[in-house]
């Protein structure tokens, strides 16, 4: 019986024991649970953790879009190309997961307006070596004129199988390195770069907001980005917070009907015969107003595939339109002479970008351009 009481008291104390330190422990869980709840009812600081949060589940949680099985009904679509045919099937696919992010490249959407230019270039998985030289060049991210300059590239997914997986691996390492792409999964082909375009576009709402101005183009331009800061500098009352959509500017054109072209667009694609004024998608300067306003009608307007004509398309929507740059040269650079070196840095020095290089070319054209001792005279210089 003594071996019976003892059994019961131990059993009590055990019991008793128990439930206060459930109670203690429940308490003490409200009470953190408290803590960090209270500063998301309005407090700035609770902001950038909640937002984070939305946004991860809005940007990678997109599932496979489905092909659009219809599109095979429109009169002819047997006789296209089979890119272009991919094409509609897909048009409607706006949405796609995001691989490779930098969400504090602009130091989150409040610092963001301290981003003069972002430097937004395009380029396929493939072009290691051209990310390279621009991270070396016009494309580094400094200090300028008192101007910060930030860089991004832009990026789909590239190959099949093994090869594709090692082109995943690659971004994924220059990222981890370098903080500077952006990457979905989608193909990333000349048909899909309004896509990567406008996914870009997202992202910036999103991640930054209020950078001033920007720079959107190709990885095989040379751009003298120390111009483009001085220029955009000296543009009288207009801090990005105004239009400005600058490059070479395209008129009186219409989509090329001819199957053998890069450029193909069949009726089924557009009816219309007419483009509206757009400039050359190798480059080209907007602010940050312009790009918000693009952002707003894009889902209004029907995926084209030309995306220099479709920010176009956009832009005539908003109610706003291109203008002429005498220094951007997406159509190549002009020399006096067939006698004369066409990569002299005299004939580059004021320019703001010029549409194509090699990368070993832009490399020596960037040191070029900037030599303190670089001398030029007799009509050397901008044609």
């Amino acid at each position: 019986m003594r071996i019976s009481s003892r059994s019961t008291e131990a059993a009590a104390l055990i019991l008793i024991s128990t439930l206060c330190l459930v109670i203690l422990l429940n308490k003490d869980g409200h009470g953190h649970a408290a803590k960090h709840r209270a500063p998301r009812l309005g407090g700035a600081t609770a902001g950038p953790g909640r937002h984070d949060a939305e946004r991860k589940s809005a940007h990678f949680s997109w599932s496979r879009c489905e092909r659009n099985a219809s599109a095979a009904n429109v009169t002819g679509f047997a006789s296209l190309p089979g890119h272009v045919q991919n094409f509609l099937f897909y048009r409607h696919c706006r949405h796609f997961p995001r691989l490779q992010d930098v969400p504090d490249k602009c130091g989150g959407p409040g610092g963001s307006a301290d981003v003069f230019l972002l430097l937004v270039i395009k380029s396929s998985p493939w072009n290691y070596d051209r990310r390279e030289v621009l991270r070396k060049t016009w494309a580094a991210e400094r200090l300028q004129g008192g101007a910060w300059v930030r860089r991004v590239f832009i990026s789909g997914t590239a190959g099949a199988g093994h090869e594709k997986r090692k082109l995943n691996t690659l971004l994924r390492l220059e990222n981890r390195e370098h903080r500077d792409i952006l990457q979905w999964d989608f193909d990333d082909t000349f048909f899909n770069l309004t896509l990567k375009q406008l996914l870009f576009l997202e992202w910036m709402e999103r991640r930054c907001p209020h950078a001033r101005f920007l720079l959107n183009g190709d990885d095989d331009i040379f751009a003298n980005t120390d111009n483009m800061v001085d220029y955009l500098q000296s543009l009288a009352g207009n801090r990005g917070d105004k239009h400005l959509f600058a490059g070479h500017l395209i008129r009186w054109v219409g989509p090329i009907r001819e199957p053998g072209s890069k450029y193909y667009v069949p009726v089924q694609v557009q009816e219309s015969d007419s483009y509206p004024p757009y400039c050359g998608g190798g480059g080209f300067l907007l602010s940050g107003y312009t790009s918000r306003a693009i952002y707003r009608v894009s889902p209004s307007i029907t995926l084209l595939p030309i995306d220099d004509v479709y920010m176009g398309m956009c832009l005539e929507r908003a109610g706003l339109a291109p203008e002429s740059h005498f220094g951007v040269r997406t159509a190549g650079l002009p020399v006096p002479s067939s006698q004369l070196d066409s990569y002299d840095p005299c004939y580059y020095r004021e320019i703001l970008l010029v549409h194509r290089f090699l990368p070993h070319q832009i490399y020596v054209m960037w040191h070029g351009v900037r030599d303190p001792q670089l001398r030029c005279g007799g009509g050397r210089g901008a044609a």
